[in-house]
């Protein structure tokens, strides 16, 4: 039960962050409740380097890993993965118990095969995120998941805890040299994204499924609302009814992010992608004949298109 707590505490705290900073789920959440609806979270995503590396405090992998030390004590439990070849990326996705009791998401977690990529392009990342590593922070981190794993006897409430726990989805590196970020952009788009971000939100989901409101029956209807409010959505619907799931998203905002010019500073402003907003509609499926169920999973085909939606392109300015 209170890891339940802790679990819907830390996600609404984060969504708090992500829908201050991605306005279109904001402009969502006011179309559902102005038409008398409710706003549900399918699922959460997030991004990761399969990395590991030395550091002060021992070996440290930056991977799916990573974020699993806080996903097992909150009581998630995995459901599947995917591989992604030509992307070099590798997923897995996961549930909690008490899903429907605490209206807890799904999470989807990625993570860039660093191994696969060239030299060059792994020597970049390396350097990156071991150059100025948050040791400190990642401390903090471990001393939060700590309490966390003792929660049924740890006296803290669990809204501050999750407000601790909030340390482990941040960049936990300084930011990147700019010809680091070009070459590792080049190769690796979620690559120079993790590099710029780390492990902050990399989109909330509106479930349509929990919407609840005559006005928007279906993805299509909903997507159509948020077009008419002047967000620039997704041209293509993923998936079917047949397998299960269909998935869309507005366009990926842009922020001013920071990035060293030189080894030394100093650091400069530019403009990059941060996050898009999916919305996603869930259908029953047989996986057992004459038993339809209603499909919990993902897809690869579907979440290879959305990882393209935070591709940034012409946005490094021009070197003066």
């Amino acid at each position: 039960m209170k890891q339940a707590l802790v679990a819907q505490a830390l996600w609404h705290q984060l969504w708090l962050d992500y829908s201050h900073r991605v306005p279109y789920a904001r402009i969502y959440e006011g179309v559902i409740s102005e038409a008398g609806g409710t706003v549900a979270n399918d699922h959460i995503a997030f991004r990761s380097l399969a990395l590991s590396i030395e550091t002060a405090i021992g070996t440290v992998n930056l991977g799916i890993r990573h974020l699993e030390q806080v996903l097992d004590g909150l009581g998630y439990v995995q459901m599947g993965q995917l591989a992604f070849p030509t992307q070099h990326l590798y997923a897995r996705h996961y549930r909690h118990p008490q899903q429907d009791e605490f209206d807890l998401p799904k999470l989807f977690i990625s993570e860039l095969i660093v191994d696969q990529l060239p030299p060059e392009v792994r020597s970049h990342l390396e350097e990156t995120v071991q150059w100025g590593l948050d040791i400190e922070g990642l401390l903090e981190c471990q001393s939060a998941i700590t309490d966390l794993r003792a929660i049924d006897t740890h006296p803290t409430e669990p809204h501050i805890l999750a407000q601790r726990l909030k340390c482990l989805f941040v960049r936990p590196w300084m930011p990147p040299l700019r010809s680091h970020l070009e070459t590792v952009n080049a190769v690796s788009q979620y690559g120079a994204w993790v590099l710029l971000h780390g492990y902050a939100v990399n989109h909330f989901t509106g479930y349509v499924n929990r919407q609840n409101t005559p006005a928007y029956p279906d993805i299509e209807t909903t997507a159509q609302a948020l077009r008419n409010r002047g967000v620039p959505m997704k041209a293509e619907i993923e998936g079917s009814a047949q397998v299960g799931l269909r998935q869309t998203a507005t366009q990926a905002i842009q922020e001013s992010v920071t990035i060293r010019s030189r080894p030394e500073g100093p650091f400069v402003q530019i403009p990059w992608t941060y996050a898009y907003y999916e919305i996603a509609q869930r259908f029953a499926i047989a996986p057992t004949p004459g038993h339809p169920e209603l499909f919990q999973g993902f897809l690869g085909p579907n979440a290879a298109q959305l990882f393209e939606m935070t591709r940034s392109q012409g946005t490094i300015t021009p070197r003066g």
